[in-house]
Parts: C-alpha cells; sequence; structure tokens
C-alpha cells in the first residue's frame, strides 16, 4: 500500500517525552481500514494521507523499548544495542522507510494545533498543514514548522548558510560578548520575522519534513541534473561523519545545492523540550558540538579556516577551563567546577588533533 509520510524518530534515554510526542501524533491520526496496523491515517477524512512512524532507539536503559511495544503498538519500532546518534539512527530509520515524504522529528517534541493568529481555513492540526505546505511547490525539498519551547516563547529554527567568520561569533564567548554581531545576526535572520512564511538556507533537524526525491538526489521538476543525494559510502541521507550537530545543515546545503528550494512556514507549529538526550552527557555534547562545526567548516570552506577555527575553540576552552579551576580553587560551588574542569579538559582534548579530511 502507498505510504505518503514517514516519521522517523530517533530516541536514547527520554521515554517520558516520547511517550508525548507520540501520543500528538496518535491525536491527530487514525487507523487505516486496511491489514497493515502500522499504517494510520491523517488530515481530511475526504481527502486523507497515510503515514508510518518509525522508532529508532540508541540502547536505551529506560523504558523506552517496552514502553513503545505497549502504548504504542501501530509504532515500527527498532531497537539497537548501541548508541547510533542522530546521524546513523536516522540514516537507519530511512532505510527502514516506505514514505514519499519524510519527517525527522525529535522525541522530545509535540505537534500541537496551529497558532490562533492561522487563517481559519487551514487544517486543523499542524502535521497535515506542514504536509500540505510541502507539495503546494514541486521544487520545494525540504521545509520547517515553527518551533517553540516548552515555555511557549519562541525557538529560532529557520537559518541562512553560516560564512567562514560565523562560527567565531556563533555560540562562542566573541558571540556572547557581542550578542548583536552581523555575523550570528544574519545566519539567525534577525531581519525577518518570525511569523513569516519565506524561503530559507536551513532549517532545525529538529523537525524538517523532506520530498524523498530530494533527499536522494533527483532532480526538482524543471532541472535536469540533482546531485544532492547519498554521499559516497553513505547508507542515508545523512553524513554519518556528524554523530550529531550540523549534520542538518550540511544536508541543507547539499539540497539546496542540487535545486531544490528550503522554506519555512510558522502555519504549522511543533513545541521542542530542546536537549533532553544530550543534557545527559554534558562533555560529549560540547565534543559533538564543537568537532562537528569545525568538521563543517573543513568540508565547505576547506582546511585553512577549519584549522583556524579549531584552534580558536581550543583557546577558548582552554580559558574556560582556567576560569573554573580559579573558581573552584576559591571555594565557589566547586563540585559543579570540578565536574565542568573535567567536561572541558575532555573537549580540548578532542579539539587536539586536525580534523579528519
Amino acid at each position: 500500500m502507498r505510504v505518503d509520510l514517514s516519521i522517523i524518530i530517533v530516541s536514547w534515554n527520554v521515554w517520558d517525552l516520547l511517550r508525548g510526542c507520540l501520543a500528538s501524533i496518535e491525536q491527530i491520526s487514525r487507523p487505516t481500514a486496511t491489514d497493515d496496523e502500522t499504517l494510520r491515517d491523517f488530515g481530511p477524512a475526504n481527502a486523507a494521507h497515510t503515514l508510518e512512524v518509525l522508532v529508532v532507539d540508541s540502547a536505551s536503559h529506560d523504558a523506552t523499548v517496552d514502553g513503545v511495544r505497549l502504548r504504542f503498538p501501530w509504532v515500527r519500532l527498532i531497537a539497537s544495542d548501541e548508541n547510533l546518534g542522530f546521524t546513523r539512527g536516522n540514516n537507519l530509520g530511512y532505510a527502514h522507510s516506505r514514505g514519499e515524504t519524510i519527517f525527522f522529528l525529535n522525541p522530545d517534541t509535540e505537534i500541537v494545533p496551529p497558532p490562533a493568529s492561522s487563517s481559519q481555513s487551514l487544517p486543523p492540526d499542524s502535521l497535515t498543514i506542514l504536509y500540505a505546505a510541502l507539495h503546494v511547490d514541486p521544487q520545494l525539498g525540504i521545509l520547517g514548522p515553527q518551533l517553540r519551547y516548552g515555555d511557549g516563547s519562541l525557538q529560532s529554527s529557520r537559518r541562512r548558510f553560516p560564512t567562514p567568520l560565523t562560527g567565531f561569533f556563533e555560540s562562542t564567548w566573541l558571540g556572547r560578548l557581542w550578542p548583536r554581531n552581523p555575523w550570528a545576526q544574519r545566519m539567525h535572520m534577525a531581519d525577518w520575522p518570525p511569523t513569516l512564511a519565506h524561503e530559507v538556507d536551513w532549517v532545525m533537524g529538529s523537525a524538517m519534513i523532506c520530498r524523498r526525491a530530494a533527499l536522494e538526489g533527483q532532480p526538482p521538476p524543471g532541472l535536469a541534473h540533482g546531485g544532492a543525494g547519498f554521499e559516497q559510502g553513505q547508507p542515508g541521507p545523512f553524513d554519518e561523519g556528524f554523530f550529531m550537530y550540523s549534520e542538518e545543515l550540511d544536508l541543507c546545503r547539499r539540497v539546496k545545492a542540487a535545486g531544490w528550494r528550503i522554506a519555512y512556514t510558522p502555519a504549522a507549529l511543533v513545541v521542542h523540550y530542546e536537549g533532553r538526550s544530550s543534557e545527559q552527557v554534558a562533555a560529549a555534547r560540547h565534543i559533538y558540538f564543537n568537532t562537528s562545526k569545525v568538521r563543517y567548516y573543513r568540508k565547505w570552506f576547506g582546511p585553512a579556516w577549519a584549522e583556524a577555527l579549531r584552534r580558536y575553540l581550543r583557546f577558548e576552552f582552554r580559558a574556560q577551563l582556567a576560569l573554573e579551576w580559579v573558581k573552584g580553587r576559591l571555594g565557589h560551588k566547586q563540585a559543579l567546577r570540578a565536574a565542568r574542569v573535567a567536561a572541558y579538559r575532555q573537549v580540548i582534548e578532542a579539539l587536539g588533533a586536525a580534523p579528519e579530511p
């Protein structure tokens, strides 16, 4: 049977949040009239589409595996015996998916009703809005919804591609000292209001709906050649050299380079309880974020820019380590300072060598 949409969720030890995510999908979908219990319908009854949900569990030691099987038997569960990370997990889910459209969704999200300002003529749920918006334009390859934090505040989720200087002024000490610097402002699209639907360079991978054709490198209608497909040696759309962080940026850059358009629509709303998986391992989060940033620079800006960024980031973490050590020696929150010193030492070690090609 035709599957219109595959929702792929990679989860690691966040059963309480995953349960809310799956419940939000369950509320806006319904079982199909077929014998396939893994398929559900969504959208208006007179124009319904089929969806499947795949959960890739990365060796969680909480209740995820048993909870999904018992509470959501319609979910296709892929239980891994190792932590696959974001890219490998999504590629594995992708390899098992059947949908012509793919929705990469974080487990710490919930699909909620659209904002009150949305037109009353729109469908009643954000998933249907997002799916319909992607298919309005045949050259639209990837689309992102409006994201909100758990407290209802806006989460910036639409971006321009970074320039070589952006990495030095975004999510760094320099960026915190000069928060309105032009490089970070440009990347975060501060000049565009979040209430407007518009074309972007990339969207956050926490909620990203894509055409399978765009992910696999097929050309958009009207263009003779694609080229954004799986990179050599990769089993899916994501470059597995990125364990997590920067992977959606890399993917969107390849998709857009092949001629597809990428856009943002605020009419669809997803709540994102950000970072709950990565919060479990603070040192690893810093390592993956910064080493992925350096890897992206090497891939798209060349080895000289990557090496300059690596050296700067290593200097910054050395300075942070020294500051935390001094605070600990002065008796200020010594347990916290000791934990941060240990974490920063791990980051410095990870950034200690030049990035691999």
